[in-house]
């Protein structure tokens, strides 16, 4: 009898239910979602069970928040999260879920979310969490990107994250900043020059000049390794990695080259987030980094 008034619910069997059925979508999302929205999220040819259903990414964190409804999610005592400016708010709330009663570190930067739906604000952020009155601290020294070239970069804040106070270098070193009037067909012969000095070379181009660039550098000669696919030549005894902007986050360099930064920016779906990957390739560099903009500079890094 509990069984038949009360039965247990799957959360994959619930969502499955939801997404083949156009009424019950529609019952459920009434005053929620548009028709039209509806129809993006509906099955036109539903899988014959939830066994067969092909979850996406967003059914994902769906699933996940069913499970919670359905059986409370456990909490642990604390969560870290790095990179958590490129999270999704439905990302954020499964994180926050499982520190219902705990507490949470977050770490990120404004200025390097690269995703659709990458944060512009903290306080947002937090809200999603679950965590709204968490103490926000401002991170503003660094060590690991010399001043020459992070005073450069922080040029783009004001277009990708004007609340920002501009990150200040604590090393001695001011380290190097050369800008050069050549683009990607001067990329081989870059990459053999700065490839004479010691440490590793970053060389970093939009996804849609690999080619071009994978070519130019072994027309020059230089031994290289391109990161996500390529063959590259004589990856183990390189020092030199191609680079496609798009892979660039996380990665650090001794030099980096970075080729055509009007290139990277048009590489992606709207302006911001291309001034926001282009800032992250021009922050890879520790000691010097080579910016070639055939094209002039764009208007962002002109400064004063």
């Amino acid at each position: 009898m509990v069984a038949t008034v009360w039965p247990a619910l799957d959360p994959a069997r619930v969502l499955w239910e939801l997404w083949r059925d156009p009424e019950r979508l529609a019952e459920a999302a009434d005053g929620t979602i548009s028709a039209e929205e509806q129809a993006l999220v509906g099955w036109s040819r539903p899988p014959g069970s939830p066994g067969a259903a092909r979850w996406t990414d967003a059914d994902l964190a769906l699933l996940d928040e069913l499970a919670d409804l359905l059986n409370r999610t456990a909490s642990v005592g604390h969560v870290i999260v790095d990179e958590a400016q490129d999270l999704s708010a439905m990302a954020l709330r499964g994180v926050g879920r499982r520190a219902s009663t705990g507490s949470v570190t977050v770490l990120g930067d404004l200025a390097q979310a690269t995703t659709a739906w990458g944060a512009t604000d903290w306080r947002e952020v937090l809200a999603h969490l679950g965590q709204p009155s968490a103490q926000v601290t401002e991170l503003v020294e660094g060590f690991r990107v010399p001043a020459s070239v992070i005073e450069y970069a922080a040029r783009l804040l004001p277009h990708i994250a004007p609340g920002l106070t501009p990150p200040r270098s604590v090393r001695r070193s001011r380290g190097e900043l050369d800008v050069r009037d050549s683009g990607v067909d001067e990329v081989g012969r870059v990459a053999a020059e700065v490839a004479e000095r010691e440490g590793t070379v970053g060389v970093i181009v939009a996804d849609a000049q690999l080619v071009g660039a994978r070519t130019r550098l072994t027309q020059a000669g230089v031994r290289f390794l391109e990161l996500g696919g390529g063959d590259g030549t004589e990856a183990f005894e390189a020092h030199v990695d191609l680079v496609p902007a798009s892979l660039a986050k996380g990665l650090e360099f001794d030099h980096v080259v970075v080729a055509d930064p009007a290139a990277i920016v048009a590489g992606e779906a709207d302006e911001r987030t291309g001034w926001r990957r282009l800032y992250v390739c021009l922050t890879r560099a520790v000691t010097s980094l080579v910016v070639l903009a055939e094209t002039g500079v764009p208007d962002p890094l002109r400064g004063p």
